[in-house]
């Protein structure tokens, strides 16, 4: 008995792999130009970051802050602390900080 294969129900560039184009819809539709000006937004979250932090945030003494925060984490390590500590610093991963005693 013979073999019958209907036919392929999607066109050859479909059977290629290739997106047929939907009607309606061109093959190769043109780029728009497209933008969107977020710069009030910005000023707004601006304004609302600033009005929480409130009037006395001084960005120099939150600085300073997390500079003793870091030298506190990077102090009173053990000695296996240390080493990875050590190898770290070495890698460059971490800076130099806190000289690896326990702060007074």
């Amino acid at each position: 008995m013979a073999s019958h294969n209907p036919p392929h129900p999607h066109g050859p560039d479909e059977a290629a792999g290739r997106p047929t184009p939907q009607a309606g819809r061109p093959e190769h539709p043109e780029l728009v130009d497209f933008a969107v000006d977020l710069t009030s937004q910005e000023v707004l979250r601006q304004v609302h970051v600033l009005d929480a932090l409130g009037a006395d945030w001084s960005p120099v003494e939150a600085l300073r802050g997390e500079e003793a925060a870091y030298d506190l984490l990077y102090s009173g390590l053990d000695d296996e602390q240390r080493r990875v500590y050590d190898e770290l610093v070495a890698a460059g991963v971490l800076p130099r900080r806190g000289g690896g005693h326990a702060a007074a």
